[in-house]
């Protein structure tokens, strides 16, 4: 697992600072923080939790991408 620029993206273009997204999603920044470099595989309700606060969905955000997508 890579780190997550996608998140930490769409959590700037909302100017939102990791301890915002923390506290609207009940975790700690530390947290967000381990999740944007990778470090951590967060839940899937705290994924969904994520997805919400950003107005985003799930493959937005944490879907990795392979290249080889049938899109």
């Amino acid at each position: 697992m890579g780190k997550n620029l996608k998140l930490k993206s769409f959590r700037a273009a909302k100017d939102m600072s990791q301890k915002d997204l923390a506290e609207a999603t009940g975790v700690t920044r530390q947290t967000i923080n381990a999740i944007e470099n990778g470090d951590y595989n967060p839940s899937v309700n705290l994924c969904i939790a994520i997805c919400k606060v950003l107005g985003k969905t799930l493959d937005q955000i944490f879907w990795e991408d392979d290249g080889n997508a049938n899109e």
